[in-house]
């Protein structure tokens, strides 16, 4: 009468759909993640200018710039991957669902590469 099913079925995440989904869930704790790390950094303002300065100064490093352009990749995917799944409820978009996820993940690919390109330009290397 009815199929007996695995508690953890492999099969489910050969989709694009279900990779969409998790992805998606796994970008939003990323932001979620960095704003808390911003709100942090903001903080250090009410400790005085020297303290702000210092954690700037930290944070202006070549490693967390290149940590930016993850996060630029982060809020690209989520931003557009959010479009996709607003047009497959409100507008009948499940029929290409995923050529619509191809076709947004190329776009905010080639806007990842400009962006990363911006961010890792204005990396001041010490001598």
């Amino acid at each position: 009468m009815y199929k007996k099913t695995r508690i953890f079925d492999l099969n489910y995440y050969k989709f694009t759909g279900s990779w969409a989904w998790i992805l998606h869930r796994l970008s939003g704790l990323a932001l979620i993640f960095y704003l808390t790390l911003h709100i942090w950094v903001i903080n250090t303002l009410t400790k005085g200018p020297d303290k702000f300065n210092n954690v700037m100064d930290f944070l202006n490093s070549p490693i967390f710039k290149f940590l930016e352009v993850g996060l630029w990749g982060v809020i690209l995917f989520h931003a557009f991957n959010g479009v996709r799944i607003i047009i497959i409820d409100f507008f009948k978009g499940a029929i290409s669902h995923k050529k619509i996820f191809y076709i947004f993940i190329i776009i905010a690919f080639v806007l990842w590469v400009i962006g990363g390109y911006r961010l890792i330009s204005h990396i001041q290397w010490v001598h």
